[in-house]
């Protein structure tokens, strides 16, 4: 059973484990997107979501708690300088995990960890002013479906019509 144990382990103690998520973090801050497994890239998204979150709001607390996190001073800066403000306005999910296969040697599944706002290829197709849309399942009549229903209805009609 596994009660309680919310935390993956990942086959380390606890010292080796936090100096892996800290090497981790700090790669990722600097590349903004590395490769590794798909365990440790879900041990990374939770360990670096809140000093993302902390980075938004300049402050040398808040400096101080990431760098006692990450113990890299060129991480911080990179952090709180450049990754801090691109992601002010999102109010969460700041890294997105994508499975990229199994790795050849020991089969292991491998992901690729990226800051969201930082890929060019997603972000490109966006327009930066426009404002969210909703969706809805019963629009009122301005679709294409409800224009091709009566125009066939019409044209059945007038085609019997003629005959």
């Amino acid at each position: 059973m596994r009660h309680g144990k919310k935390l993956n382990h990942l086959g380390r103690k606890s010292a080796h484990r936090k100096a892996l998520m800290r090497n981790l973090a700090s790669a990722l801050i600097e590349h903004k997107r590395i490769n590794t497994t798909l365990a440790k890239a879900k041990a990374l998204r939770t360990y670096i979501e809140p000093l993302v979150t902390k980075s938004k709001d300049n402050t040398t607390h808040s400096r101080r708690v990431v760098f006692s996190y990450l113990q890299n001073k060129v991480a911080v800066k990179e952090l709180f300088d450049v990754v801090g403000p691109k992601v002010a306005g999102r109010p969460g999910g700041y890294v997105r995990v994508i499975k990229t296969g199994f790795r050849r040697s020991d089969a292991s599944e491998m992901a690729m960890i990226e800051f969201v706002d930082f890929n060019e290829i997603y972000t490109a197709g966006k327009s930066q002013g426009g404002g969210r849309r909703r969706r809805r399942r019963r629009g009122g009549g301005g679709g294409e479906g409800s224009q091709t229903a009566a125009t066939t209805a019409t044209s059945v009609a007038a085609g019997e019509e003629e005959e």
